[in-house]
């Protein structure tokens, strides 16, 4: 798994044509997938979107293990894409199976297969709206060419997206990802509500809420609006 500049330069130039393509977006995912896997030489590849609940969901993935990676981020609430997402910033796990960062994801990733991730955000706007993770079956130390490759390659990613939001004939993708913008930012109030009130960071007051929202099985946007809307009539 090696990146090189003028690979870097061709899979980005092969991606830019899809900006002016008329292809779907089903279609132009597919590409966006398979160009990340031949780019980076790995197993496989998983375009992940947010969901109203701030969930990441696979919209397109190359190989099985983005499967257990969406699961196994969506239980435990965490694992790196879960951190890259938050921090707005590139996350790499060289071998899940002795990174003690995330104590529930790893070792089930681990005993699935899925051994290295490195993610990155998808920006739009002030707020990130997913990740592109390239995923292997085997421990692979990322280097710091792989980590400055996934952020151009996620920034490319971002604009398509953005075409998708902006072109009316791709209405639900738009849709879709409104809500789960909206719903972000009233969680991110919430969040700053708890953090106030309780001293938490801003990582354990997302759990209350999400263990809230479980436990009261709601939806997690109804449960922060419930929390900001009590702070505001205080």
């Amino acid at each position: 798994m090696t990146v090189s500049a003028a690979g870097l330069r061709q899979a980005l130039d092969q991606l830019a044509d899809l900006r002016t393509s008329p292809v779907s977006v089903e279609e132009a995912l597919e590409r966006v997938v398979a160009t990340a896997d031949a780019l980076f030489g790995v197993d496989g590849t998983a375009l992940m979107l947010i969901d109203s609940d701030q969930a990441l969901r696979n919209l397109a993935f190359s190989d099985a293990r983005a499967t257990l990676l969406e699961e196994l981020q969506a239980e435990h609430g965490e694992g790196p894409g879960v951190d890259a997402f938050e921090d707005k910033q590139p996350v790499g796990a060289g071998d899940l199976a002795a990174d003690d960062r995330w104590p529930a994801f790893a070792p089930a990733a681990a005993s699935g297969g899925l051994l290295a991730v490195l993610a990155s955000p998808i920006p739009y706007s002030d707020h990130a709206v997913g990740v592109v993770a390239v995923l292997a079956g085997q421990a692979h130390p990322w280097t710091e060419a792989e980590h400055e490759a996934i952020v151009a390659f996620t920034e490319l990613v971002a604009l398509l997206i953005l075409n998708a939001m902006e072109a009316s004939e791709r209405g639900r993708l738009a849709g879709e990802l409104q809500v789960a913008l909206d719903s972000r930012v009233v969680i991110e109030q919430a969040k700053g509500v708890l953090v106030g009130r309780h001293g938490l960071t801003t990582r354990q007051a997302f759990e209350r809420l999400r263990r809230q929202a479980r436990d009261q099985r709601r939806p997690l946007s109804e449960v922060a609006r419930a929390v900001v809307s009590a702070a505001e009539h205080r």
